[in-house]
């Protein structure tokens, strides 16, 4: 359950981000129309029209595409999950209800609206604030003009409403903080990143290739593309190629680094009287095989510090120590694949007050130390222990480990039972199918779990996971797309122009198709470069900080995410560049 829950958080963020992507979108769309509409404008303020009037018109206009464009998803978003529930369960570990959930709906439509309001604002009021004069002289307003300081503080606030609503929707609020203050980073990283660009191509120095002073031209001039794509693209791109190393590191580790460590059998349920007698066949049928037997009983913490845990304090990543019953052990010596970090381990034959050894990371969590007492639930009697030191715990190597082990006085005649587990790397697989055999005979109330298969079973839920995750994913790329197809839209007013002027001037098609390609690529190959270093910090993080796992590069992630970048800018660049050229000279120079 708490899989999915997470699951279910990160589809969540996920289409924030992609909110986030369409956001710059929804900007760039608002511009180019906009742009279209400034002799409208202008004529509306000339004949003694209020800015607030021109404003509310317009932003009527905006709302009710965002409402529709918002009612549109929501219908999707209905229909998909009844009609498409059979296919997408083979690829989702998660059951999808079949019935419309109208709450969710109606946040994702708020979400929309919002989101379409907070970047509408900036571009409106870059348009509505400049002079009449201006407005008739297209290449006076183009990339010079700054939205007042009303309009930024209403764009900022609608934004920072939506990012508190994704806050307050979300289950783990802390994640979607961390979260919304990774995407904040994001923009003003790839904001900088725009603005190093341009200013990078500004102080180039000049070349005597024209096609090479034509695309570093394009990138700095009024009306550049640059940074609506750095940004939108750099997004979807940072997202694929995080979630992409991510898969690679955790199927790589569970099939590779964990497989290698773990033991080849585990082996529960072994009641004290057959511990002995079962130790014995392990050793017969697996006689170089290491076998490993620990007293295991079931406990539920009660307290800590001597607060009841309903009252007590605990962060979202601690809970599973305090959900439900746990196993717990109690051992004379301190267990293997274990180190103390603080504290001591008690004598072998100590007989005094109830000690507990805590897994120091868990402790941390739980703001535990050394002295602090613990109390747990086992068959129905409370016992409450001391803290008497904190042990560092390799629970990727998939041998018994317990969170809590106990002083072995505690239990002293409590009925309980044993696991165990048997390693043999030598062993292959009809050995292994030889023990099992021999085991079920000998002791068929014991289960068996063959770790090999257990790992394969793991592997193929990452897999599954992985899967609907890059689904979910593509929907954000899937979103910079639109946007570059929308931030080339909005610039072709500039560049029908500029190409007209060049052609003018003797510019052939090939001269400007090539520098048109070449300012793509310079554009589209930052991004990744971006994407890639940004995206492996986020895998990073969260292999290394939250799964406590080694974080290992994969170069083959960075050539596709540097190709797709290419792929995406250089193939709608040139999609809208071949309409550019072909604009006959006339038309356009009468409006300059």
């Amino acid at each position: 359950s708490d899989t999915v829950e997470r699951f279910s958080q990160f589809l969540a963020l996920v289409a924030l981000c992609a909110l986030l992507v369409g956001g710059v979108g929804v900007a760039n769309a608002v511009q180019a129309h906009l742009d279209a509409k400034r002799p409208v404008i202008a004529t509306f303020k000339s004949l003694g029209a209020s800015g607030g009037f021109v404003a509310r018109v317009y932003l009527i206009q905006i709302l009710m595409i965002g409402l529709a464009g918002s009612l549109i998803g929501m219908i999707i978003a209905a229909l998909v999950p009844p009609l498409t529930a059979s296919v997408l369960m083979q690829y989702l570990p998660l059951q999808i209800e079949r019935s419309i959930q109208f709450g969710p709906l109606l946040l994702a439509g708020l979400f929309g609206m919002l989101t379409t309001l907070g970047f509408a604002l900036i571009p409106l009021g870059r348009t509505i604030d400049v002079k009449p004069t201006l407005l008739f002289r297209d290449a006076a307003v183009e990339g010079g003009q700054k939205a007042g300081l009303a309009w930024q503080l209403s764009a900022l606030l609608v934004l920072a409403l939506t990012g508190a609503l994704a806050v307050f929707a979300s289950e783990e609020r802390r994640t979607a903080i961390y979260f919304l203050g990774g995407a904040l980073a994001g923009f003003v990283l790839l904001g900088l990143v725009s603005m190093l660009v341009v200013a990078a191509a500004k102080r180039t120095p000049r070349a005597r290739s024209t096609v090479w002073r034509l695309a570093v031209g394009n990138l700095f001039r009024p009306g550049a593309i640059t940074r609506p794509v750095v940004i939108s693209l750099g997004l979807g791109l940072t997202l694929l190629s995080a979630i992409s190393l991510i898969d690679v590191n955790l199927r790589g580790q569970i099939s590779g680094n964990i497989a290698g460590k773990a033991p080849d059998f585990f082996f529960t349920d072994i009641q004290s009287s057959e511990v002995d007698g079962f130790s014995v066949l392990l050793a017969q049928q697996s006689p170089l095989g290491k076998i490993q037997t620990v007293p295991m009983l079931r406990g539920r913490i009660t307290k800590l510090k001597g607060i009841d845990i309903a009252d007590y304090k605990v962060p979202p990543e601690a809970t599973w120590v305090l959900r439900g019953d746990r196993g717990i052990t109690y051992a004379p010596k301190l267990p293997e694949n274990s180190s103390l970090s603080a504290g001591s381990w008690w004598a072998d034959d100590y007989t005094g007050e109830p000690l507990v050894s805590f897994s120091a990371e868990e402790a941390g969590e739980l703001g535990l130390v050394v002295g602090d007492t613990v109390s747990v639930n086992v068959l129905g009697r409370d016992i409450t222990a001391k803290i008497a030191n904190l042990r560092q715990v390799e629970w990727r190597s998939l041998s018994i480990n317990f969170v809590m082990v106990f002083s072995p006085s505690i239990f002293k005649g409590a009925p309980h039972a044993w696991l165990a587990t048997l390693s043999d790397p030598a062993a292959s697989a009809a050995q292994e199918g030889a023990i099992l055999t021999a085991v079920t005979r000998a002791y068929p109330a014991i289960t068996s779990v063959r770790v090999k298969d257990a790992l394969a079973m793991a592997n193929s839920f990452v897999a599954q996971f992985t899967t609907a995750v890059r689904v979910a994913a593509s929907v954000a790329l899937i979103a910079s797309v639109l946007v570059l197809a929308g931030a080339l839209a909005a610039g072709n007013r500039a560049r029908v122009r500029d190409a007209v002027i060049l052609k003018m001037l003797g510019a052939t098609r090939r001269t400007l198709i090539s520098a048109f390609v070449l300012e793509y690529l310079l554009i589209g190959l930052v991004t990744a470069i971006f994407a890639l270093l940004a995206g492996t910090l986020g895998a990073w993080l969260v292999i290394v900080k939250l799964m406590n796992l080694t974080f290992y590069p994969e170069p083959m992630v960075a050539i596709v995410t540097i190709v797709l970048s290419l792929i995406l800018t250089i193939g709608m660049g040139l999609a809208g560049t071949w309409r550019i050229l072909g604009q006959k000279s006339a038309p356009v120079l009468r409006t300059i």
